[in-house]
């Protein structure tokens, strides 16, 4: 089974440094060991690195036209950095080469499989994983015979997905719950977790619960909601639907409508980077009323898909913007795609004004656009349409995307024709999670996104959740695993993970934040290789890094474990 790349991978220079900093060592103590050899391998090697770029010329013209319009956006943000690297001497020359050649072979291979190997593990994480200080090499069975103090030789990575179908697997048993009552519990008992904390371990394959606590207590679930959020607008749509923005022409009025059709990711950048782009749509929209002979048009806009308040409960706030039908880049007032920034009180109106700014640029004479309503008989002149929902569920899981998950909320409401306002929104994904056949007992749904405090989810809920993700029986339901942040790589875990405890790359997880209330829910493959899925939920928490940091400490305890009897 090949799983689609998660999408979009984000802050690239902290992993930069990252693995720098991880195979700098092995570096420094290779050169030092081939020194001598250095000039007699040069020259020998030269003959065949050049035969090497002749034969794979051809192959390499053919990935890179494959390659996914994320990669080319994470070398751009990378080469600045690396251009910053200081010029190697004599000393590192070769090694430097030695390196290159390896990594760029190791590029290859990876873009010709796929960001995925066949068993659904993500090669750059396990490679990662394994090129952390004092990992060891990989398990090939046996253990290390340098030293006593020698660190223990790095597990193979276990599948992430394995356990969902396909060949028979090697991994062990699931682990017992006396086992991993005695890791967690201990950990789950601390102070940093506030007054009440809940927590589920359910053995993806098999759907059984492993390990509980309060695990059918409904508690505030934060931004976890967004795993709900992401499964009921995925069973509603369905992982290939896109959504369309569209410029009509009223027939003998020449009012040109700007309709928007809910698609969160609408952009009005120059680098759309693989999103709907507002430019586009003008620049078609253009080319259509110059068709036409139309050079002026009266410019309106239509936000009518949803209904009710645009403005969340909690307010004017820097995490969401007012819930529109029609924006462009969220609303937001800089150059930013994710995080807390000031929004524009208008969405529809500020992308409206954008529209004809790019319009006038074609010679197009606009007046200062309004709201309306297209009719049915607007002649539709140009439309733009969203990637599919896969990569909006991905994009919204790893950033932890209020306007994303305020959009499919009402987005599943148009789908199964509920109101498409906050109320209709969350009244849908319950329906859609009913109709799963879900455990959403205790669970109350106000949003999308996990911003209200009276939203209340259990940890039973939340694993269910990520085991119905995993069914064979439900593929278009795969989005929510792999949009999970990685652990020390992506999203919001990206600076989370990274002091060598060895579950960076391992664990996969959403996060929730609210004062008072942290929860962590996600997939993890243990030591015996077994895919776990897991919900840590704790309330009146009084310190929002320690409570954190204690979340991160229980699911890399859970990574670590050897729990299987």
């Amino acid at each position: 089974m090949v799983v689609p790349e998660l999408r979009p991978w984000q802050a690239a220079r902290p992993q930069v440094t990252r693995v720098a900093r991880a195979v700098r060592p092995r570096l420094k103590r290779a050169a030092q060991s081939v020194k001598p050899q250095v000039t007699r391998l040069t020259q020998a090697v030269s003959p065949q690195v050049t035969r090497l770029t002749e034969a794979v010329r051809p192959q390499a013209t053919r990935l890179t036209r494959a390659v996914s319009p994320k990669v080319a956006r994470l070398v751009g943000s990378v080469s600045p950095q690396v251009a910053k690297l200081p010029r190697p001497n004599r000393t590192w020359q070769f090694t430097a080469v030695a390196a290159t050649a390896g990594m760029a072979l190791a590029a290859g291979v990876v873009t010709a499989a796929g960001p995925w190997d066949s068993s659904g593990q993500r090669t750059a994480e396990r490679d990662y994983a394994v090129a952390q200080e004092q990992s060891g090499g990989v398990d090939h069975g046996r253990s290390s015979d340098t030293s006593a103090k020698a660190p223990r030789p790095a597990p193979s990575a276990a599948s992430v997905l394995v356990g969902l179908g396909g060949a028979a697997s090697t991994v062990k048993s699931a682990p017992t719950g006396t086992a991993l009552a005695d890791v967690l519990t201990p950990l789950l008992g601390n102070s940093a977790l506030g007054t009440r904390h809940t927590a589920a371990v359910v053995d993806v394959s098999t759907g059984k619960r492993l390990y509980g606590v309060g695990a059918d207590a409904a508690l505030t679930p934060a931004s976890t909601t967004k795993i709900a959020t992401a499964t009921a607008a995925l069973s509603a749509m369905g992982a290939d639907h896109r959504l369309t923005t569209r410029a009509a022409l009223e027939p003998d009025t020449k009012e040109l409508v700007l309709v928007g059709g809910g698609d969160p990711t609408l952009t009005a950048h120059k680098d759309a980077e693989g999103w709907a782009s507002l430019r586009t749509l003008a620049d078609k929209t253009a080319v259509a009323l110059k068709k036409r002979g139309v050079g002026e048009v009266t410019l309106s806009y239509d936000k009518t898909l949803y209904s009710g308040a645009e403005l969340h409960p909690i307010g004017v706030n820097e995490n969401l913007a007012p819930v529109s039908a029609l924006m462009a880049d969220e609303g937001r007032t800089d150059d930013s795609s994710s995080g807390p920034v000031l929004r524009v009180k208008d969405p529809a109106a500020d992308a409206a004004e954008k529209f004809a700014g790019f319009l006038k640029d074609h010679g197009i004479t606009t007046t200062s656009p309004g709201p309306s309503k297209a009719t049915g008989r607007a002649a539709t002149l140009a439309t733009v349409s969203s990637p599919p929902l896969s990569d909006i569920v991905e994009r919204m899981l790893t950033n932890s995307d209020n306007d994303i998950a305020e959009a499919l909320a009402r987005q599943t409401a148009v789908a199964t024709g509920k109101r498409a306002d906050f109320h209709g929104g969350a009244a849908a994904i319950q329906a859609q999670l009913t109709k799963l056949q879900l455990p959403v007992k205790g669970a109350v749904f106000n949003d999308g996104s996990g911003l209200n405090r009276d939203d209340r989810l259990t940890a039973d809920l939340l694993t269910a959740l990520l085991v119905r993700a995993g069914s064979p029986a439900h593929p278009e339901l795969r989005p929510v695993l792999t949009g999970l942040p990685i652990a020390a790589f992506t999203g919001t875990l990206t600076t989370r993970y990274t002091d060598a405890t060895g579950a960076a790359g391992v664990v996969r997880a959403k996060t929730g934040t609210l004062t008072g209330v942290n929860t962590l829910a996600g997939t993890v493959v243990d030591k015996d290789g077994q895919l776990l899925a897991f919900a840590f939920m704790a309330s009146d928490t009084t310190n929002t890094l320690e409570a954190q940091a204690a979340l991160d400490h229980t699911a890399t305890a859970l990574a670590a474990c050897g729990c299987s009897s």
